[in-house]
């Protein structure tokens, strides 16, 4: 049995979530509970040295420690629906702007509240080595976050997906950023008609409330 490494709170656990309900695929949950700092334990640290979730153990019995693999995994063994794209534009074009939302907008996100947040002091980066804040950073973060906001929404002006003209690993990883923008206090406005129309109709997939 697939086995997944999650919390709820948690928005990259959350990619892994949507991806695996939006291919049906069976799977056991075990929550790891970050804010008690489960994830550095000594019990978690033997399941991923790199203590982060997501992680998904699978049916061979390797564990799996990024999104990136996870996804790769999922769609080379359940290869339907497609969520990496079909054609090798598709797949071109999909992975592009998983990258550029990987990169543009999540990456800031997790800048601006990891150099910011008293409850990441020591703690801004993920993983077993704990690093010092860097306030400059946070500002940085914010100002890229907002630059991402603008080029999604013209990215969207005439599009119901962002990418390959499907749904797909994009939209799941958009939505989860746009929605995680919240923990430093950004949301989309009248600024991003485009975007907001994207996200509302995103939230009609039973998916998204995961």
């Amino acid at each position: 049995m697939i086995t997944l490494y999650d919390c709820a709170t948690a928005p990259s656990p959350r990619r892994a979530r949507i991806l695996l309900a939006e291919k049906g695929i069976t799977h056991e949950t075990v929550q790891v509970d970050l804010k008690a700092g489960e994830q550095l334990g000594d019990v978690y640290r033997k399941i991923n040295p790199l203590c982060t979730v997501p992680a998904l153990r699978t049916n061979e019995g390797v564990t799996l420690t990024s999104n990136a693999a996870i996804a790769a995994y999922l769609e080379a063994r359940f290869p339907q629906p497609p969520m990496l794209g079909v054609t090798p534009l598709d797949k071109a074009d999909i992975a592009d702007w998983h990258w550029r939302i990987e990169f543009e907008g999540f990456m800031p996100i997790a800048e601006a509240f990891r150099n910011n947040s008293v409850a990441m002091l020591h703690r801004a980066l993920p993983g077993p080595v704990n690093y010092e804040q860097i306030p400059q950073l946070a500002e940085r973060g914010l100002a890229r976050l907002q630059q991402f906001l603008s080029d999604l929404n013209e990215r969207l002006r005439d599009r119901d997906f962002i990418a390959a003209q499907q749904f797909s690993i994009a939209d799941i990883a958009a939505v989860v950023t746009v929605d995680f923008a919240r923990i430093v206090k950004v949301r989309p406005d009248e600024r991003h008609p485009h975007l907001l129309r994207w996200r509302t109709a995103m939230g009609q997939r039973p998916t998204m409330a995961l």
